[in-house]
């Protein structure tokens, strides 16, 4: 369980957190979104692809745990990129199970991708500074391991 201060000279957060957080996601996603566009890919197919790419092939479920991601969410994501046929949904070990794998056609959109991914993270750097974003990066990680930590513990 993470400590907190309840020392009275303490700051204490003004607003609600969710929505600041849901801010700060919109305007980055855009970020990202208007650097990835000629590329044919939003932030968050890139994103899947690239998971699949590094980790699969996997079961969906699988996938959808290690992106935190619901699995209806996760279906949704996935329905674009099969059509397009960047990713694959075949057998897995047994007939009811499935794996989700990248073609070479999706590697390849993934590779012409990464280039407008990174002046994305590079140009965010900038706007925010290299140190707000490392700082960023880590409250976003202890963040979510308090929530990974939540989650085991109830199991």
């Amino acid at each position: 369980m993470m400590a907190t201060d309840t020392h009275a000279s303490a700051p204490t957060p003004v607003g609600c957190t969710n929505f600041k957080l849901r801010q700060l996601t919109r305007r980055v996603t855009q970020h990202y979104d208007q650097h990835l566009a000629d590329s044919g890919l939003k932030i968050t197919q890139y994103s899947l692809l690239t998971h699949v790419d590094k980790l699969g092939p996997l079961a969906p479920g699988d996938l959808a745990r290690r992106m935190d991601m619901g699995a209806s969410t996760l279906t949704r994501n996935l329905q674009p990129l099969v059509a397009a046929g960047w990713l694959e949904i075949g057998e897995g070990a047994d007939a009811r199970s499935r794996l989700v794998h990248i073609t070479e056609a999706g590697r390849e959109t993934r590779r012409q991708a990464q280039r407008r991914w990174k002046a994305a993270q590079l140009a965010l750097n900038d706007k925010l500074g290299v140190a707000t974003v490392v700082a960023l990066h880590g409250l976003l990680d202890q963040g979510l391991a308090a929530f990974h930590e939540e989650d085991n513990h109830e199991d």
